[in-house]
């Protein structure tokens, strides 16, 4: 009942103390707002999982003003941020102001644990039947951010030196101009977007390489997926994210965004030498649901 809800919560602050979770800016401010209003002792953690200033650049001077502001000058008064990343904490630091102390790193839950012992089957399309040619696939919206361009353009090079197939899963407004792009490097015929899929681990888990072009992320899911699969991968080294999750080059090579030629000879290079599933899967281990939700329970002061 209502006239017991006083007592239960004061049971509660003795056994365990009681805890807010916010994310996003704005219902993080709101966040603050209440707790402010309310008087109350709960402990309230903000969460962030994208690269501020890149992801505020093309935004409106107000609107940058207002994140940059209340990052800066209120989020001190909640009991802790969380990020994604290390390139993400570093960044927000620098451009709001917030002690990087103040600032903590925790894995996203990414990979449901069951995922990493799950056989998957093979897809519904003839070239995950076709082992004389490489299959490369990538997932994402088709949009400026995931510079899926560079990758076409990345794909041809790759394409004149061996036969190969590409697929990039997902939907969005680059999908015709990207296409087009596809017929103007003459690729066309090894070149499929066959649009969004709920759950691309099977494809993932069957592809001969994964790879990731975006200018930027806050962490990058698809990559940590195509890694539990034990699917070779290549990135950008764009902030922030990619290279923690692949240990500095160490589980996957990393080259330049935007750059073409580099990624069409990582690309080469890997599928002619790949990492072991086994090695690859490691690097998944911190994403998966147990492992982040533990440390989420530490970062929130709710370990036992």
């Amino acid at each position: 009942t209502y006239s017991s809800l006083p007592a239960v919560i004061r049971y509660l602050r003795r056994v365990r103390p009681i805890v807010m979770l916010a994310d996003k800016d704005r219902v993080n401010r709101t966040a603050l707002l209440a707790r402010f209003l309310a008087r109350v002792p709960t402990r309230l953690i903000l969460s962030s999982g994208t690269t501020i200033s890149i992801d505020l650049a093309n935004r409106s001077a107000y609107e940058r003003w207002l994140q940059r502001y209340s990052m800066g000058r209120l989020y001190p008064f909640a009991d802790k941020v969380i990020v994604t990343s290390e390139g993400v904490a570093d960044d927000m630091s620098r451009f709001t102001g917030l002690a990087r102390h103040h600032i903590e790193v925790v894995p996203s839950p990414v990979i449901p644990d069951g995922l990493l012992r799950e056989e998957l089957a093979v897809p519904d399309h003839p070239w995950f039947r076709d082992d004389r040619v490489p299959l490369i696939l990538s997932v994402g919206e088709l949009c400026g951010r995931k510079d899926f361009a560079t990758l076409l353009r990345a794909f041809a090079l790759l394409r004149q030196k061996m036969p190969c197939h590409l697929m990039i899963l997902g939907r969005g407004k680059r999908r015709d101009s990207l296409l087009q792009l596809a017929r103007e490097l003459g690729v066309a015929k090894d070149v499929e977007l066959p649009g969004f899929v709920d759950t691309p681990y099977a494809y993932m888990a069957h592809a001969d390489l994964f790879a990731f072009t975006s200018r930027w992320e806050g962490l990058g899911f698809v990559l940590i997926e195509a890694l539990a699969m034990g699917t070779p991968v290549v990135s950008t080294d764009c902030p922030s994210g990619p290279a923690e999750i692949l240990g500095q080059g160490r589980y996957g090579q990393l080259v330049p965004v935007g750059d073409a030629e580099s990624l069409a000879m990582a690309m080469e290079q890997t599928l002619n030498h790949p990492l072991p599933a086994d090695t690859l899967r490691q690097a998944a281990l911190p994403y998966t649901v147990s492992a982040a939700a533990d440390a989420y329970l530490r970062a929130m002061g709710l370990a036992s």
